[in-house]
């Protein structure tokens, strides 16, 4: 895994002057170790959570370990229109943004028809619209600038159904297919923009109904283990 990222932040170092990643869910686990590898390597790092106090948190700490430039956006992505509010807000100041990572996202657990359809509504935009409208948004920019990556961070939930975790498996299906199908779109532009996708284990699932009564947890908290990928053909 840090040798993959190592070789996008690396690359992509040597293709623009100044680089700003972007960085959904960024304030634990996975989200936040991608934030400290791309700060390490001279990033500018924008990140978007809903937590105040952890942004705050971890915005000290990447600009005290690193001292590079951090940015940090509270912003409730499991809400329809949340994602174009970002990229507005972002793209005031920062228009030269290289890599998206589309790292936020959630499960519940349960049967389907005792999990609220609220809460299964806002699972659903988070981890599939938010990402998928994230990803045109940037995308417009990139194929103009002709260069950028695009992370969509995703599960090994992607390949299989999953019982009692229905809709998010389903959504990680959709992530992986859509990064997939987007992917070879971009080839037909003709750029060095690169789509990808990253299944990872997780482990941050919730039964309805047990102590953790909400269910959920940010992505940052599945475990580190990669299983599988999409083909880099």
């Amino acid at each position: 895994m840090t040798d993959m990222l190592l070789l996008i932040t690396m690359h992509v170092s040597k293709e623009i002057f100044m680089e700003y990643v972007l960085i959904t869910g960024g304030t634990s686990g996975i989200g936040y170790e991608l934030a400290r590898v791309f700060a390490q390597n001279g990033f500018g790092i924008l990140i978007a959570a809903s937590n105040s106090e952890k942004l705050s948190m971890v915005k000290n700490s990447l600009s005290e370990e690193f001292h590079t430039e951090v940015e940090t956006y509270k912003k409730d992505l499991s809400k329809f229109g949340a994602a174009e509010e970002l990229y507005k807000e972002i793209t005031g100041g920062h228009s030269e943004i290289s890599v998206l990572v589309n790292n936020a996202g959630y499960g519940l657990k349960g049967e389907t028809q005792n999990i609220g359809i609220e809460e299964d509504r806002n699972m659903l935009i988070l981890n599939m619209m938010t990402l998928a409208e994230l990803t045109k948004l940037f995308l417009k920019d990139r194929y103009q600038k002709g260069s950028g990556k695009v992370l969509n961070v995703s599960s090994t939930g992607a390949f299989q159904p999953g019982p009692y975790t229905s809709s998010f498996f389903a959504s990680k299906a959709f992530v992986l297919s859509y990064s997939r199908a987007v992917r070879y779109e971009a080839k037909t532009w003709n750029t060095g923009l690169h789509i990808m996708s990253r299944c990872y284990k997780d482990r941050f699932l919730s039964k309805r109904g047990s102590q953790n009564s909400k269910g959920c947890h940010e992505s940052g908290e599945c475990g580190p283990a990669c299983i599988s990928q999409p083909d880099e053909k």
